[in-house]
């Protein structure tokens, strides 16, 4: 730059001198001789000037070299910094564009060359009001915090494997349950995470993961294990109609498309089968601080079939509107379909808030006239996180729910009578014909209110964690209580009659437990856990140790009869009875007995697992 400068400089006076030298020739050659003296001094003023012109020149080339040789050499930073900035706008401030800042230090000597022309066209542009303030970039929902301390939620920090369009998962829930009541059958009751003991079972193996592309997505999960029996048995919904839908979706977990709209902070809608977060707890043992939940996790829905709306207002909240079938249902119990939604905020890095509610379906199959309304609600705070220390994290949750379920009492058009139930209870209905705990003229109350509190220590590292916890319910009629498996019993036999554990409007069922879990977590992928659990029903309800298998037909041991609706006899056989009264005299004229399961109020079990998740 200085050499594109001073170039012209030079060259400019060597032309000026050149000039005035020709035109002194010229006056010499015009002016008239006067003397001789005048005429003999002209060759000596000549020689003078050529000599003056070769200096001229020899200088002219020493700046040249000199300007070569300083090419390339940094400017003076200091000489930079002490140029006065202008104002160009209301942005920030620019130095003003000069010959004299372009050149650097060595163009500081004084110069008759004309200024720089002013910067036109864009390059004249003043920056605008927005150019000063950069504009904040949108994060992805709840992504600006590390949520791996939550319950429910999982705990790898990064995906072990990714790509553009398709980010895999893959889940192993493998687990070892002793149950100190010993059932003879191996079969636990009343629960949806543990199913057998004394032996090594699979509960899940899930195989899956996100498709992701041009605003497109899609999610699937398998279940393969226990999961894919005990799940689909807990809806009673494929006994309506055809097609046989506990057999379509026993092997998915998870299963739905939709689409992302770049609105707000983001909007996803899906379509499918998609989680349900009703309970707190994680359908995935992986995720959760225990592996057996309270009741108000292991009895609510894990799964919804519909649609999904996903709305973030901003990085922290949350708002999800759901359309689906029914209350954890491949299909619908009845003609009404259910509404619900989630409110998801996260106002801090240590505090999680959310409220879960459900409303309008009518989800008691053969019950028509029946709608149930539940909202659940849960807060969790870290209140302890100093990394540095052994102890290094404590945070704790906290669950209520409240329910009911409300009718009128009806008769339909084939004569079958249903019972009328209410939120509040003694509801006067003269239609209502009483029953066991309840007089005829009242519908009697039909809920669910319950709790369960859980605190979490977490050590070197987060490599160990050890959870105590436990709750309680009140669920009066028994409509959330899972059905104890006797004689193969399942959702789908028990709407029609359940023999051994009724579930009738008034039925009491009260319960509570509490647990002890400890975590080995070396690596982010992997939980090796160890856990005691004890829970006490105030009705006869856990697997005894005569276990709630009959005897099969032919006096095969431990084995289902295959009309779990009515009562069995010891010697195998059904009685094909729905009333004990029935049963007896039709057992007895087998020359045999009614047999009954052996039901207990108190269960205690250990339950060891190792879970994977990538």
């Amino acid at each position: 730059m200085r050499k594109s400068i001073l170039q012209p400089l030079f060259l400019s006076m060597f032309v000026l001198l050149q000039a005035g030298w020709a035109g002194g020739q010229s006056i010499q050659s015009t002016a008239p001789s006067s003397s001789t003296a005048s005429s003999s001094g002209a060759p000596t003023e000549q020689q003078e000037m050529r000599d003056e012109l070769r200096a001229l020149r020899a200088e002219v080339e020493r700046l040249r070299a000199e300007v070569e040789q300083q090419k390339g050499t940094a400017p003076n930073p200091e000489r930079v910094e002490a140029l006065p900035p202008v104002r160009t706008g209301p942005g920030p401030n620019v130095p003003a564009v000069t010959a004299e800042n372009l050149a650097g230090p060595t163009a500081a000597a004084p110069s008759t060359a004309p200024p720089t022309p002013a910067l036109k066209g864009w390059l004249a542009q003043t920056p605008s009001a927005d150019s000063g303030t950069p504009k904040k970039e949108k994060i992805d929902p709840f992504s600006d915090w590390d949520w791996t301390w939550l319950n429910g939620n999982p705990r790898t920090k990064e995906a072990a494997f990714d790509s553009k369009f398709f980010t895999p998962e893959i889940r192993a829930d493998i687990t070892y349950t002793y149950d100190f009541n010993k059932p003879v059958d191996n079969t636990i009751s009343g629960s949806s995470e543990i199913f057998r003991s004394n032996e090594i079972q699979l509960e899940q193996l899930g195989l899956g993961g996100d498709f992701h592309f041009d605003n497109v997505r899609a999610r699937f999960m398998t279940q393969f294990g226990m999961y894919s029996e005990t799940t689909p048995r807990n809806d009673a919904s494929p006994a309506k109609g055809q097609w046989d839908l506990d057999t379509a979706y026993r092997y998915l977990a998870e299963a739905y498309g939709g689409y992302h709209i770049n609105a707000l902070n983001g909007i996803n809608v899906d379509a499918g089968i998609f989680l349900s977060y009703i309970g707190l707890f994680s359908y995935y043992n992986f995720d959760n601080w225990a592996y057996q939940p309270s009741y108000v996790s292991s009895n609510t829905p894990w799964f919804f079939n519909g649609l999904r709306v996903q709305i973030f207002p901003n990085p922290h909240l949350k708002i999800e509107p759901w359309f689906i079938n029914g209350w954890q249902s491949y299909g619908s119990a009845n003609s009404r379909k259910g509404l619900g939604g989630q409110i998801k905020w996260t106002p801090r890095p240590w505090v999680n808030v959310i409220s879960n509610n459900y409303g309008l379906g009518h989800d008691d199959l053969y019950v028509p006239n029946r709608g149930r309304i539940h909202t659940d609600d849960s807060i969790e705070i870290k209140y302890y996180d100093k990394p540095e220390k052994t102890l290094d994290k404590m945070a704790f949750s906290f669950t209520g729910d409240m329910g009911c379920e409300f009718g009128p009492s009806t008769t339909t058009s084939a004569g079958v009578y249903l019972q009328g139930v209410s939120c509040l209870g003694d509801k006067k209905d003269p239609k209502s014909v009483g029953g066991d705990y309840f007089k005829a003229g009242i519908n009697p109350k039909q809920s669910f209110i319950g709790y369960m509190l859980y605190n979490r220590m977490w050590f070197k590292k987060d490599r160990y964690g050890l959870t105590l916890g436990g709750g309680q319910i009140n669920n009066p009629g028994r409509y959330l209580v899972l059905d104890p498996p006797i004689n193969g019993e399942t959702a789908e036999s028990a709407a029609i009659n359940a023999p051994y554990f009724t579930g009738n409007p008034s039925d009491p069922f009260k319960a509570w437990d509490s647990s002890v879990t400890f975590d080995y977590m070396p690596r982010q992928y992997i939980t090796f856990r160890w856990e005691y659990d004890y829970r006490h029903a105030s009705v006869p309800y856990w697997s005894g140790r005569g276990g709630v298998t009959p005897p099969g037909s032919g006096g095969v041991p431990y084995t289902n009869n295959g009309y779990p609706q009515f009562y069995a006899c010891t010697d195998g056989n059904s009685s094909m009875s729905l009333t004990l009264s029935g049963a007896q005299t039709a057992c007895g004229a087998q020359g045999s007995t009614v047999w009954f399961p052996d039901l207990r109020r108190d269960e205690q079990f250990i339950d060891m697992a190792i879970m994977v998740k990538f």
